[in-house]
């Protein structure tokens, strides 16, 4: 007679699955906020000539005119990135892998996630201050007296909804247009906006307009347009912690705001040198199939009159 003792070496002590387990991602969205340049044929530094706006004077009869030469200057872009990502397997790995086809068949796949995922920190690393990007930490960054970089005005430095408003005047005193408008946030922003008294207040707000059943963002988009901006969730901002008058961040990101109206005023330029490419082969010194993505490109902020920056904590959830 078999039992469960005198059969046990029958019994697998482990079953595994014929599935692979993969990361959750999220969505990128950053790319599609960037001016990229066609007209960039070779080299590798870009330049674009730049002139400034014509001086009125008060004129007197019969004297002289007074001429004035238009202000100039020029922009210069660099494509300073040079990226790869490589995986291989070996063909002792490919004949005693179970796994090994569905391994293989992921890495290209993993290789662009990870570019592109580099590419999205890029873009949004030009939202912090300093040398890595278009705005001066610690600094209120005026431009015709707005401020284009503050600390949010809620409670423990969070963000305020009057925090929209005022990127939205700093917008319109940069002549900016009002259209297409984008906020890039924070996870930690959602929940503030979420949590907003009047909103999950029963007595203020008896109807909750919606707000509460669902929330506010829908994935990595608010469902909710806020003073005209677009909102988008994004956990790739930069760390920003900084001092800029009074408040000062602590466990800060820099949410970004700007308008997407055309490619011509994108707050961020870049270009692509070279296309995310896969090569791969065999090596037959080593015994091993090898993958490799490679990509060149370079980014920076074009027009710093369209970009604000709104430093908030993230440690108040």
């Amino acid at each position: 007679m078999m039992t469960t003792g005198n059969s046990a070496v029958l019994t697998r002590s482990e079953i595994w699955s014929t599935q692979l387990k993969e990361v959750l991602q999220d969505e990128l969205n950053a790319q599609g906020w960037v001016n990229w340049l066609s007209e960039f044929p070779d080299g590798d530094q870009f330049t674009i000539p730049s002139i400034g706006e014509s001086t009125i004077r008060d004129y007197t009869e019969d004297t002289d005119v007074v001429f004035d030469a238009l202000d100039t200057g020029e922009f210069t872009f660099t494509i300073s990135e040079y990226l790869s990502s490589g995986h291989y397997i070996t063909e002792k790995a490919r004949q005693d892998l179970f796994y090994a086809a569905q391994l293989e068949a992921k890495f290209v796949p993993s290789q662009a996630r990870a570019l592109a995922e580099k590419i999205e920190t890029d873009v949004l690393a030009l939202c912090a201050g300093g040398a890595s990007g278009g705005q001066t930490a610690g600094a209120t960054n005026a431009i015709n007296g707005a401020e284009h970089r503050f600390i949010g005005s809620g409670t423990n430095e969070t963000m305020a909804v009057a925090d929209f408003a005022k990127a939205l005047f700093a917008l319109k005193k940069a002549n900016i247009p009002q259209s297409n408008l984008v906020a890039i946030v924070d996870p930690s922003v959602e929940y503030e906006m979420n949590t907003l008294t009047n909103l999950v207040n029963v007595s203020n707000n008896p109807r909750w307009e919606g707000v509460i059943e669902g929330g506010i963002g829908n994935g990595m988009t608010f469902t909710k347009n806020i003073f005209g901006f677009d909102v988008y969730v994004s956990n790739y901002l930069p760390t920003a912690n900084e001092n800029i008058g009074t408040p000062t961040t602590a466990a800060g990101k820099a949410n970004c705001f700007f308008s997407a109206a055309s490619s011509e005023i994108m707050p961020f330029m870049g270009a692509m040198r070279q296309m995310p490419k896969v090569d791969g082969g065999f090596d037959y010194k080593k015994q091993r199939e090898e993958y490799v993505t490679t990509a060149r490109y370079g980014l920076k902020v074009y027009r710093p009159e369209n970009l604000v920056c709104v430093l908030t904590d993230t440690d108040q959830v």
